[in-house]
């Protein structure tokens, strides 16, 4: 019999066909219905080591409870939580109604460098069992700790899949190397800013593995901030008399990488919370090596006992969030202060290095050379009692439900290996065995106001050959001269085996080294005004040239071959013909807006002093250069006074600072006075330099160095402010600062792409 459909008629290999479709349908829905009923609940192994981030992880833990369709949560509780001395705070965890599956005793205490690794090695031992017992499919670790790192290592061996929370970051510290580690090693990342993910995908993580999802201790946070019962816990912390923005909170860890600075800092934070007088609530520090030694400061100080302080180990975040919110000012060095406070507006002081780089808002006032107590006090009288506008930076309260969105979404057939994005590289390219043998040298030529020179210097300072002529009168016999003997020396750089990088140009004068053109020069090197000399210098030797005035690159010098290799912040100071410098600040040179920065032999030191080469009165030029010291010493010769027995002097010999300083070891009081004023003047303008840029360091450089450097250093000790009184002023190893720091911006900057 035939079917019909309507009016149509259908053939018997029709209905077949319609049989077999009708069929296949059938057991296609039958198959999507077995594999909703079978698909498997993911896993999630949440692992807190301290108060603080659980904190962080104790939301995802509710979402992921809150929904027992799509996960099952096993929770790992080790680190500081199991600690008498740190609140037990694993209690909170149960109280806020959470299974513990397992809890590990990992810390060995001794609160030093050793005990923390000791703790990684300790959690590495007991973190098996424990993994291998749960099975999880993913494991979500938080930040940088010590305890975190360890987690990471042991599922990253064990295949476990890691989320990493709160990578990306930056903060100053060895926190920065460990939470790094951490991402390198985990396969997804929930971050909380822009920033932290740009950051990332710089390391070369899959950006489709990496999710924005803001901090998920804001979704806690932003709504129980406006709680009416906010006062009874203010007075339940501190007293009932307290106030709403009337106490401080302190919460201060110690820098693992600088532990005896940050117990010092620790002492005058106590001490300037002592002076302010303020009620304030005062956390014991974090497990990290140096919060033993910080305890004992705290403790030395009576602060458990003083009236004004309340000293506690743990507070439930929920009540903490209260009392950061309602806080006159928030001090210390806790993440907390750069992140969480930022959310209310409170004002807040960071104290050191910990938190450098961390994003914050405007409420947050850096002091990042704590190092007196009125420094402190000033930074609690500037910020107690403001409010500023509340920052979103970490977060919108909405961190939870991405991250429960990004875990379901992981798909666990893929490839468990996790793969890295690196930026395209070019290819590499065969090199000759003469070429890869060559000595990476650089051309360095020194303008003086005497003499030309020229020398070839390899990568290790090393002078391999040096020329000198002396310097001509005019600008196009200069020129000439100065490419003839850059010639010359490519020449023999050839049968030296040393391959030249570029030229690296020192010379006397204000230099705008972006352009490679002098400015102004000094009287000493005439018809030397609005020269540029990288131009025709490149194009005569198909190289890159490099030019600075003589005091910067006796700087960049000292930062590459002498006493300022390895120091961050420190001072040139040129004792010569002149007085001239250089100021290294953060590892930099300073050049200011007009490229005069550091003028150093300008600053005035009198008003009614001698007058200077610059058209002034009383620069320190005036009275401690080589040509202050000459035309002093003329004028005792002149009037007989400077000749004393036994003084080797001949009729026609000129008069020079040398025979200044001779006469003065000979027992010559004039000359020795005269000695003594210019010491004294130099020695009062690199205090001024001290309280301006305060260095850690000071080399004295030049042919007067050796004899300024004690005196210089006693006029410091007598007249800087307390703080920069033991500042070190050294002398310098270096035979030849100009043509080495010429060298050295050729070796820098051609090599590694830093200017």
């Amino acid at each position: 019999m035939d079917m019909h459909l309507g009016s149509v008629q259908i053939s018997p290999h029709e209905q077949y066909f319609l049989r077999m479709q009708r069929n296949k349908e059938k057991k296609s829905m039958e198959k999507m219905g077995e594999s909703n009923q079978c698909k498997r609940k993911l896993r999630v192994c949440v692992a807190t080591c301290n108060r603080a981030d659980y904190s962080k992880l104790a939301p995802i833990m509710s979402g992921i409870k809150s929904h027992p369709e799509d996960f099952e949560l096993e929770v790992v509780v080790l680190g500081s939580h199991l600690i008498d001395d740190y609140g037990n705070t694993f209690r909170m965890i149960e109280q806020d109604d959470f299974d513990i599956g397992s809890k590990l005793h990992t810390i060995v205490r001794g609160e030093d460098e050793a005990a923390m690794v000791e703790s990684v090695g300790l959690a590495l031992v007991k973190l098996p069992d424990v993994i291998q017992r749960l099975k999880p499919d993913i494991l979500v670790v938080h930040g940088d700790r010590f305890d975190a790192l360890a987690l990471a290592t042991a599922a990253a061996l064990m295949n476990i899949r890691i989320l990493h929370l709160e990578g990306g970051e930056v903060s100053g510290t060895i926190d920065d190397s460990i939470r790094h580690a951490i991402s390198k090693l985990a396969h997804y990342h929930a971050c909380c800013t822009r920033m932290a993910e740009q950051h990332l995908i710089a390391m070369c993580e899959d950006h489709s593995r990496i999710l924005l999802a803001g901090c998920p201790s804001y979704d806690k946070l932003l709504l129980s901030h406006h709680r009416e019962d906010y006062m009874d816990i203010i007075k339940s912390w501190l007293d009932d008399k307290v106030q709403e923005g009337d106490y401080i909170v302190a919460l201060q860890h110690p820098v693992t990488t600088n532990i005896q600075h940050s117990i010092k800092i620790y002492g005058l934070m106590l001490d300037a919370l002592i002076s302010f007088n303020k009620k304030t609530l005062i956390l014991f520090p974090n497990i990290d090596a140096g919060s033993k030694e910080m305890v004992r400061v705290m403790r030395r100080k009576g602060i458990e006992q003083h009236p004004n302080f309340r000293a506690v180990k743990h507070i439930p975040f929920e009540q903490f969030i209260q009392l950061v919110s309602h806080a006159g000012c928030m001090i210390g060095n806790s993440s907390c202060g750069v992140r969480e406070a930022g959310a209310f507006g409170t004002p807040v002081i960071n104290l050191g290095t910990r938190q450098t780089g961390r994003e914050t808002g405007e409420n947050v006032l850096h002091v990042r050379d704590a190092d007196t107590h009125n420094k402190i006090y000033h930074a609690l009288e500037l910020q107690f009692g403001k409010r500023y506008p509340c920052s979103k930076i970490y977060g919108d309260g909405n961190a939870v439900p991405r991250i429960l969105k990004f875990l379901r979404s992981i798909d666990l057939d893929e490839p468990l290996q996790k793969t890295f994005c690196f930026p395209p590289v070019k290819d590499p390219i065969s090199q000759d065995i003469d070429h890869i043998l060559e000595t990476q040298s650089a051309l360095a030529v020194d303008l003086g106001g005497t003499n030309l020179r020229v020398a070839i210097v390899c990568m290790r300072g090393t002078i391999v050959k040096k020329y000198s002529q002396p310097n001509p009168k005019t600008f196009e016999a200069r020129m000439e001269l100065i490419l003839k003997m850059c010639n010359d020396a490519m020449r023999d750089a050839v049968g030296l085996n040393c391959r030249i990088l570029g030229v690296g140009v020192s010379t006397g004068g204000r230099v705008n080294p972006q352009d490679g053109v002098v400015l102004h020069s000094t009287k000493l090197i005439q018809e030397w005004s609005s020269v540029d000399l990288r131009t025709p210098i490149s194009d005569a030797l198909h190289l890159p040239v490099w030019v600075d005035n003589d005091g910067n690159c006796a700087a960049l010098a000292e930062r590459k071959f002498g006493h300022g290799k390895g120091v961050e912040n420190f001072v040139t100071v040129i004792t010569g013909t002149g007085i001239g410098g250089g100021i290294i600040h953060h590892n930099e040179l300073v050049h200011g807006s007009t490229f005069c920065a550091a003028e150093l032999g300008h600053i005035m030191v009198s008003l009614e002093g001698p007058e200077c080469m610059c058209g002034s009165r009383g620069c320190i030029e005036a009275y401690a250069s080589g040509m202050a010291l000459q035309r002093e010493a003329k004028k005792l010769h002149d009037e007989d006074l400077l000749k004393v027995e036994g003084m080797d002097m001949k009729l026609s010999e000129p008069i020079t600072a040398a025979h200044l300083v001779s006469a003065a070891k000979m027992g010559n009081s004039k000359a020795d006075a005269v000695l003594t004023k210019a010491a004294t003047a130099l020695g009062v303008g690199i205090i001024n330099i001290l309280h301006i840029v305060n260095p850690s360091q000071v080399i004295l450089s030049g042919v007067l160095a050796s004899y300024y450097q004690a005196p210089v250093q006693h006029v410091i000790s007598q007249r800087a402010l307390f703080s920069v009184q033991n500042i070190k002023v050294v002398t310098s190893d270096l035979e030849e600062p100009a043509l080495l720091g010429a060298a050295s911006m050729v070796l820098d900057y051609a090599t590694r792409r830093i200017y």
